[in-house]
C-alpha cells in the first residue's frame, strides 16, 4: 500500500460511492471491505471503511457519519487525453452532482473533481503572453473545458 493515500470522509455511502467511481474509471478496483465488529450493536456488519484504487492511486472511503463534509478546497485532478476523456468523465462525474468552473465539478457525494484535458496546459504555457492571455480568458467563463474552443483563443491574433 502507499504511504500516502487520500482518505475520504462519507456519512454513510462509502461502498455506493466506490462502486460509483469504478464504473466511471475503468482501470479502478476494489481492495477490501472492513465491516464494523460487535463493539457497537448498532454498527455490526455494516460498511467502516472500503479499500480503492483508481488509476494506480490508492484511496480510503469511510463511513464516519454527518459530521465533516467535502468542500472545494480539496478536489481530485484528473489529467485527461483529449475531449473524447473529457466528456465521458465529465457527464458521468456531474449526473447527480453539479458543475463547477474552470473543469471543476461536484459529483453526487459532494466530492470535487477538476477534469482538465493535458492540451490545456500547453495551450495556457504558450511562450507568446497574449495567445496564454487569451487562453485563460477563454477557460475562465467555462464549465466543461472545451479544447477547440481553448485553441481558438490561442490562435485569434490581436485581442487579449
Amino acid at each position: 500500500m502507499q504511504k500516502i493515500s487520500p482518505f475520504l470522509w462519507f456519512d454513510t455511502q462509502a461502498e455506493e460511492a466506490v462502486d460509483f467511481y469504478l464504473s466511471v474509471f475503468n482501470d479502478g478496483k476494489k481492495h477490501g471491505v472492513v465491516r464494523h465488529g460487535d463493539a457497537i450493536p448498532a454498527m455490526s456488519g455494516k460498511v467502516m471503511t472500503v479499500n480503492f484504487e483508481l488509476s494506480g492511486q490508492q484511496y480510503i472511503a469511510l463511513n464516519g457519519g454527518p459530521q465533516y463534509k467535502f468542500t472545494p478546497a480539496i478536489s481530485l485532478f484528473v489529467r485527461c487525453k483529449g475531449q473524447q476523456e473529457v466528456d465521458e468523465l465529465w457527464d458521468k462525474l456531474t449526473e447527480g452532482g453539479k458543475p463547477g468552473r474552470c473543469g471543476w465539478l461536484e459529483d453526487k457525494f459532494g466530492l470535487s473533481w477538476q477534469i482538465a484535458p493535458e492540451e490545456m496546459f500547453a495551450l495556457i504555457g504558450n511562450p507568446d503572453p497574449k495567445a496564454a492571455q487569451r487562453v485563460v480568458e477563454a477557460m475562465l467563463p467555462m464549465r466543461k473545458i472545451i479544447i477547440a474552443d481553448l485553441q481558438a483563443a490561442s490562435d485569434r491574433e490581436g485581442l487579449s
